[in-house]
């Protein structure tokens, strides 16, 4: 049996939104090294958090 289905939309809890934002950017990031090394593919990702904080990764220098 497979997940429920969720709706796609904000979060207006301030604090789950922080949570939710952090499991989900460790988890992006993580795909995009995932992608680049099984693919040998060059991968960059910017995210930017709701404050304006940048994160980002790239797969060569």
């Amino acid at each position: 049996m497979g997940r429920g289905k969720i709706v796609i939309r904000r979060i207006d809890n301030s604090t789950s939104r922080q949570v939710t934002f952090s499991k989900r950017r460790n988890g992006l990031l993580k795909k995009a090294r995932e992608l680049s090394i099984l693919c040998d593919a060059e991968v960059g990702l910017i995210v930017f958090s709701s404050t304006g904080r940048l994160y980002d990764y790239a797969s060569s220098e």
